[in-house]
């Protein structure tokens, strides 16, 4: 990725936001993986890119979709995305893989998980490697929603990896947080957290097909009962709880209606415009952490003092730490 980068650095960036405006697949393809690049002038002409683009539409929905491992998420998208299509949206499938630590690159492979969706026209899928973001969520995802969205496609899903922090990460980017969980797999509340719960717009059972159905719909009860009990979303809405089979499409049109009726609800109550907003300054303190953090662990300073450090330093982590901030603020 690193020398594709530094080559597509050559091109101005008016030559990627024409590509991008008029639709252009590659060329969107090749300013996400400037946008995935971590050399500092690869970045610099991507955050030039996104300036040009002029981005701020809220025409576009933005849904997370998260699971336990083996509930199926990228066959249920598969299923739940040619639903969007059928429904008349253009469909952005940005799907967060595991990293190899070595290679820092995608290791899953999306495209060949959702052979039949990848082939539709006005869908485009983008495996991204989650690298060392906190719990699976790319750095880079929510610019490569901006470019996408400045692409023509007004229906973006991201799919996380697993069930766990990477919810807080998702719920800064997103505008619906689905979450899917299997039946018949033991305790069914075993392993979930509340605040996973908690977060949840919608959670939907899958796989509820053949000898499975009726313990979908226990398990669609004792979820409902569950997530009856958690506090009312800020939003108003009442959270759903539903069942589908992506092998034979049960349910499937249901869910993609109830995520509808959210946007409409979310909508005519004003909730949708001011959590946009309310993202954009949670991702803007994030952004500053970001730099700060970095820009302080590469200082000389900081580094030498940390690697050197005495016993009754350590011995008092808070002031130490308190001591390295002030000395490092005052002489930048």
């Amino acid at each position: 990725m690193s020398r594709l980068a530094d080559e597509m650095n050559k091109q101005e960036p008016d030559f990627y936001i024409q590509g991008i405006l008029k639709g252009d697949v590659a060329i969107l393809s090749r300013a996400i993986t400037l946008v995935e690049s971590t050399k500092e002038t690869n970045l610099e002409l991507a955050h030039n890119i996104l300036r040009g683009l002029r981005i701020g539409t809220e025409k576009s929905f933005r849904l997370g979709i998260t699971g336990v491992p083996g509930v199926g998420k990228s066959t249920f998208i598969e299923g739940f995305g040619k639903e969007v299509i059928k429904r008349g949206h253009r469909l952005a499938v940005l799907a967060i893989d595991p990293s190899s630590q070595k290679s820092k690159g995608s290791i899953l492979g999306d495209k060949t998980r959702m052979e039949e969706l990848s082939t539709l026209p006005g869908v485009f899928i983008r495996p991204s490697p989650s690298g060392n973001s906190l719990g699976g969520v790319a750095r880079s995802t929510y610019e490569t929603i901006l470019l996408c969205e400045a692409a023509g496609y007004d229906y973006i899903i991201v799919e996380t990896v697993g069930v766990g922090q990477s919810e807080i990460a998702m719920s800064k980017i997103t505008d619906f947080f689905l979450l899917l969980m299997l039946a018949g797999a033991g305790d069914e509340l075993q392993g979930i957290k509340r605040g996973i719960m908690e977060m949840a717009d919608a959670l939907v059972i899958t796989k509820a097909d053949g000898d499975n159905i009726n313990k979908a719909k226990a398990a669609r009860t004792e979820y409902a009962q569950a997530m009856h009990l958690l506090q009312q979303p800020e939003s108003g809405w009442t959270s759903r709880t539903m069942t589908c089979s992506a092998l034979t499409n049960d349910g499937i049109a249901e869910i993609y209606d109830m995520v509808e009726e959210y946007r409409r609800f979310v909508l005519a109550n004003g909730f949708f415009p001011a959590r946009r907003e309310q993202q954009k300054l949670s991702l803007l303190k994030d952004a500053i952490d970001q730099h700060l953090k970095a820009q302080f662990y590469s200082n000389p300073r900081v580094q030498e003092r940390l690697k050197n450090a005495r016993p009754e330093e350590i011995a008092d982590p808070f002031g130490f730490a308190r001591k390295l901030l002030t000395d490092f603020l005052k002489k930048g």
